[in-house]
């Protein structure tokens, strides 16, 4: 049984979320706030984590990097917080995903359940690789890319990012997270560096550039790479 902990203070909200959670088979425990949440992760072990951020005692970003000093559990931020800093602010502590309330239950049901398989999914091993899609290889130990048996010229800073998102299949990566590793620097203002290489590695790989299959933009947060 997949176990979810659920960190919610709106007991209507948490009753609902049981419920039919429940209903779907999921063993389910809840948290109002932040210590308890800590304690009940560390006690019951869950398999993912629903979190809101706006807690009684405590921010959820502080949930999530005291999640992250042990455990790399997926966590599912929900919560009535729009503004992208704050969205990016929870990504880049460690969330895996980023729900806005009001929110669908079957958006949320579909989510959890993409992030129990991607957890469940064996990681990328140091020997493995290769790294198959349908319409292009890429060796990761020889640092090459072919597409249609033919190799892909790929500039060094277009190679880095590629491994960067090829190596973290199904999880978004910040802007600012691709910024620090690629170019070392943070600031908000270079995400053209980010737009213009990105669009140079989908004309490269992609069949139809304007509607990547494989090398996604998440408006105003990052990129994700869908194998």
């Amino acid at each position: 049984m997949t176990r979810v902990l659920v960190v919610e203070d709106d007991p209507q909200l948490v009753r609902a979320l049981v419920i039919n959670m429940q209903a779907r088979q999921y063993g389910v425990d809840a948290a109002p706030d932040g210590a308890t949440a800590l304690r009940l992760a560390a006690a019951r072990q869950p398999d993912v984590v629903i979190l809101d951020l706006g807690l009684p005692d405590m921010d959820g970003v502080d949930v999530i990097r005291a999640l992250r000093g042990w455990t790399r559990v997926p966590i599912l931020v929900l919560s009535a917080r729009r503004a992208s800093d704050e969205k990016v602010a929870a990504l880049d502590a460690g969330a895996d995903d980023y729900i806005t309330k009001p929110f669908s239950m079957d958006e949320l049901l579909a989510r959890l359940r993409a992030s129990v398989r991607r957890n469940e999914e064996a990681p990328l091993l140091p020997e493995t690789t290769l790294v198959k899609t349908d319409d292009f290889t890429i060796d990761l130990l020889a640092k090459k890319a072919t597409r249609g048996g033919r190799d892909v010229r790929l500039t060094p800073t277009e190679w880095h990012l590629l491994e960067i998102l090829v190596t973290n299949p199904g999880r978004l990566i910040t802007q600012k997270h691709l910024l620090q590793e690629v170019w070392g620097v943070s600031q908000s203002n270079k995400t053209n560096y980010l737009r213009v290489y990105m669009a140079q590695l989908r004309r490269k790989l992609e069949a139809d550039p304007a509607h990547p299959r494989y090398l996604i933009t998440e408006p105003g947060m990052g990129y994700r790479f869908e194998a």
